[in-house]
């Protein structure tokens, strides 16, 4: 990954990125609407000769006004090449229609992010999501998940979920190589790691510790998967220092949580599991820290996405510097046992133990 020691633009070159930064709205809707139109699709089948303005207009059904306005943005921003008359799909095109990731991170950037980042400035002024009112009337997003416009709400759980299912296959095997029978997953949300959990062991019990909005919308998962009997619910806000966290448990699980906090908020959620964990049970965290990607791609959509937190999460949290992060597991009294860094799409586990 890029140190970012360097500034790797001359004058012109760095002349010409100010101007692809003033107009860069105008081309990721661009791009959304090739994608959403058909166009990029139908230049995908046409293979290496593409097509014509008046042929793509005519298999996608849009003018041709429309596509050749499109495509010829597309053509400066490197969605597309000229062969003329024909446009062609360029590598870039071709991911914007294909890949997994992207479609993930532009469809949460359009329907949950877009509007609300036109409130950034206030957001950091005041320190609070002011983005957020573009969805919902909420103090933080997590209270509204499950209530979030019908589109928002789908690209939000896609993009969580795009992340997170991927390290599954390895992470449920390091966890359960101890044959842990009892499971505590904090913010457990959607309840898809309970549920991954009960598919693989079936002696094991899943406790999910969130907000009650939360587990009503887990509880019901599990109920649909025949799990009722082995995954329960604890509804706490974990905010909240006057709430009990339940014991017991052999394992305490973390996945993408501790992102959605400030590192004051932080340090107080790992002292209290702290508190009520015993001196023999295990804590795994699952993060994504923006330097220890293995790409600079992966380092600039986690930093992207901490501005998400910032304007309509909550207002206060980030994908954080490793480093940063590893300060303030140790000032809770904990000690890594075991750290291992590029697991699924970048995720870190941190396997700590009672320091």
């Amino acid at each position: 990954m890029t140190s970012y020691q360097q500034d790797p633009f001359n004058a012109l070159q760095a002349k010409t990125e100010a101007q692809k930064l003033a107009f860069a709205p105008i081309v990721f809707h661009t791009a959304r609407t090739l994608r959403d139109l058909g166009i990029l699709a139908t230049l995908d089948g046409a293979g290496k000769n593409g097509l014509d303005a008046p042929t793509i207009a005519r298999q996608t059904g849009v003018s041709e006004y429309g596509v050749k306005v499109l495509l010829d943005m597309a053509l400066s921003a490197h969605i597309v090449t000229w062969n003329k008359p024909n446009y062609v799909l360029a590598n870039l095109g071709y991911f914007l229609a294909n890949d997994g990731m992207t479609r993930a991170n532009l469809d949460f950037t359009a329907d949950v992010c877009y509007a609300a980042m036109m409130h950034l400035t206030e957001a950091i002024q005041e320190g609070t999501p002011a983005g957020l009112k573009e969805l919902g009337d909420w103090p933080t997003i997590y209270e509204g998940l499950s209530r979030l416009p019908e589109k928002a709400k789908e690209s939000w759980f896609n993009f969580d979920h795009f992340y997170s299912d991927r390290s599954f296959p390895v992470l449920l095997e390091r966890v359960f190589a101890a044959k842990p029978k009892r499971l505590f997953d904090i913010g457990g949300n959607t309840g898809k790691w309970a549920l991954q959990c009960c598919n693989y062991d079936q002696d094991v019990n899943v406790t999910i510790i969130d907000l009650p909005q939360q587990i009503e919308m887990a509880l019901a998962n599990a109920k649909q998967a025949g799990f009722a009997e082995r995954i329960h619910g604890y509804p706490v806000n974990m905010l909240d220092k006057s709430q009990a966290l339940p014991s017991g448990a052999d394992i305490w699980w973390m996945s993408q949580f501790l992102d959605c906090f400030s590192p004051m908020e932080i340090l107080s959620i790992l002292r209290r599991v702290r508190a009520a964990m015993s001196d023999d049970a295990t804590v795994y965290i699952l993060e994504l820290f923006w330097d220890a990607q293995r790409y600079d791609a992966a380092a600039y959509s986690l930093n992207a996405t901490s501005l998400y937190f910032t304007c309509l999460a909550n207002g206060n949290s980030r994908f954080y510097r490793s480093e940063d992060f590893l300060e303030l597991v140790e000032e809770a009294g904990f000690t890594v046992a075991s750290r291992t860094d590029d697991i699924g799409l970048g995720h870190t586990l941190l396997e700590l133990k009672a320091g």
